[in-house]
């Protein structure tokens, strides 16, 4: 089963535009997955503009407790079998160099992959050989 691992910035961004994550999630899935936030989430919630509605979105989610010395992002990278909804892009590289499949908000409606490494490896953009003579 995949863990989808809600980002901070992507669980507020999806409340502010009223999008049903969940309803969203069902429509772009093919597989058995389960919907988590990282403990470090909470902390990153805090004084941020919406943080009174993301926690009670987040009160029926898995919590992924992890050690709290960590940056979030190496967190994730840690992390076997998930798929990362977030709307940071400088993350969304990382994550496609690492093969981990991203998932971003669009058109401020609806979910979709960025690009699924868990569909269809040969989408990814690749370097042609070069051949010296």
């Amino acid at each position: 089963m995949k863990r989808v691992v809600l980002d901070t910035d992507f669980i507020l961004e999806a409340l502010k535009n009223r999008i049903d994550v969940k309803v969203e999630l069902a429509r772009i899935m093919d597989y058995n997955y389960e919907i988590c936030v990282l403990d470090r989430t909470l902390d990153e919630l805090k004084g941020k503009k919406g943080e009174k509605l993301a926690r009670t979105f987040i009160e029926g989610l898995k919590i992924i407790v992890t050690t709290r010395d960590n940056i979030v992002d190496e967190l994730l990278f840690g992390l076997e079998d998930i798929i990362v909804a977030t709307q940071d892009r400088g993350l969304k590289e990382k994550l496609k160099n690492r093969d981990i499949a991203v998932i971003t908000i669009r058109q401020k409606k609806f979910l979709r992959f960025v690009w699924n490494v868990l569909r269809d490896r040969s989408s990814r953009p690749h370097k042609s050989p070069t051949f010296s003579i």
